[in-house]
């Protein structure tokens, strides 16, 4: 046994041994203590992003079973996805009484069978007047057992709109409103035609004057 195996036996290891073997056994220490410090942290990430993610599976599920709730409370609903947009509604010739230039009462329904060609006009209108020679020359080439023509004066008095009617020497079928005008008469202006096919239904509509001696309407016509 040699003199330092000796002297531990008798005495332990020397201070400066005693130093080394505290302090090598504290960074022992103090390296275990970051493992498991490391080691607790990386668990708490772990648990959090356990109880995030079952959050969020929680949430979708409650989204999607309140969806189909909604679906089954509302039946409307889900077939209102494939619904197409109902199309307008086409205008008709209207429920409306006509006086003819013998005082005859004539119901505007009363023409359905045959095309109908409406015109709103007046004898102090000036592109009234302009266009009414072209649709007396369209009245003349049409067959009168197809087509019916009513042009409704809408002068303060019927006598003024015949007046106008006969110096001009035009050969017209005119009326006069035998009640208040429908709605789809109302317009904004005159002249103002309407065209409708034999179902009544509107199929032209003109706003201001035209040329009515066009092949178009010639066409529209037959």
């Amino acid at each position: 046994m040699n003199r330092k195996e000796v002297y531990k036996k008798n005495f332990g290891y020397p201070l400066r041994e005693r130093i080394k073997i505290v302090v090598n056994h504290e960074r022992s220490l103090k390296v275990n203590y970051n493992v498991m410090q490391s080691k607790k942290a990386g668990m708490k990430n772990l648990i959090t992003i356990s109880v995030v993610v079952l959050l969020i599976s929680i949430s979708a599920c409650s989204n999607s079973q309140n969806t189909e709730l909604s679906v089954a409370a509302d039946p409307q609903a889900s077939a209102n996805i494939d619904t197409v947009p109902s199309q307008p509604a086409i205008p008709e010739l209207p429920r409306f009484s006509l006086q003819d230039v013998n005082g005859n009462i004539l119901p505007l329904q009363s023409l359905k069978g045959k095309k109908v060609f409406v015109n709103l006009w007046a004898s102090w209108c000036p592109p009234c007047k302009r266009e009414m020679p072209s649709i007396a020359e369209l009245f003349k080439g049409t067959d009168t057992g197809k087509v019916a023509f009513v042009m409704i004066a809408l002068d303060d008095q019927f006598e003024k709109a015949k007046s106008f009617v006969h110096s001009a020497k035009l050969a017209l079928p005119i009326y006069y409103p035998a009640e208040n005008l429908p709605g789809l008469f109302n317009v904004e202006g005159i002249p103002s035609t309407f065209i409708f096919d034999e179902n009544g239904l509107l199929i032209k509509r003109v706003e201001g004057g035209e040329d009515y001696t066009k092949n178009e309407y010639r066409a529209l016509l037959k």
